[in-house]
């Protein structure tokens, strides 16, 4: 059973962007960017795959029940993989179709969505808006001209813009995984945990680094729809 949906879901991956050349309704370079993302699904070890899979299953269950699925991206500032995870995973729902599915994020601390982050994104192909002018600006970030603008900012995970209750925590970092034991309000909780790119700021490597965690966020985050849609 599991060979054959994993057949399946190497299908709905294959003609995903038959689909979306179709059906497109994103900037072609964020499209161009998730086809080669996408590709390099197969990639992934077992090992995450069986942490990627726990989240999907969550999030279909969720789905199929005809309910919100809640998902909160966790990491320490909320600075930089939160950030990513939150817009990817968003983006991704949207592209394989999955309705219902709500992407948040926040910190163990407010600090900022960092720019070099920012400047991922863009590199991805988003349309990034910078529409305050402060020590924690606001970003509209755009996907599609069919989907809502995520409105990034750093700010704690329970925040008042965030789920306080019946939502998954996605954390994206060892050290907020650790410092929160108990994530009050959450009914799942998942470990999906990256390396931080600030180690590489201003070094030689920042930009490399940056680009590759975003696609390996955007890879995980293809997959964990991918098994969404496939299912549907």
């Amino acid at each position: 059973m599991q060979k054959i949906i994993n057949i399946w879901i190497f299908i709905v991956i294959l003609c995903a962007p038959l689909i979306m050349a179709m059906e497109n309704d994103m900037p072609d370079t964020l499209n161009s960017y998730i086809v080669e993302q996408l590709e390099k699904t197969v990639e992934i070890p077992d090992t995450r795959k069986e942490i990627l899979d726990s989240l999907s299953s969550w999030t279909n269950q969720k789905v199929m029940a005809d309910s919100t699925a809640n998902l909160v991206f966790i990491c320490t500032h909320n600075s930089r993989r939160s950030h990513m995870a939150q817009i990817w995973a968003q983006t991704a729902a949207h592209y394989f179709r999955v309705p219902g599915v709500q992407c948040y994020s926040g910190g163990t601390e407010a600090t900022a969505f960092n720019p070099r982050s920012v400047k991922a994104m863009l590199n991805a192909g988003f349309e990034v808006e910078k529409t305050t002018d402060d020590d924690n600006p606001i970003y509209h970030v755009m996907f599609s001209s069919q989907a809502d603008t995520i409105k990034a900012w750093s700010k704690t995970f329970d925040d008042s813009s965030n789920p306080q209750e019946n939502f998954a925590a996605v954390m994206t970092c060892s050290d907020a995984d650790a410092a929160c034991p108990i994530v009050p309000g959450a009914k799942a909780r998942f470990a999906v945990t990256y390396q931080d790119p600030k180690q590489f700021d201003n070094t030689p490597m920042e930009k490399e680094k940056y680009d590759e965690r975003c696609a390996q966020i955007a890879t995980e985050m293809l997959y964990v729809f991918a098994k969404i849609g496939g299912a549907r």
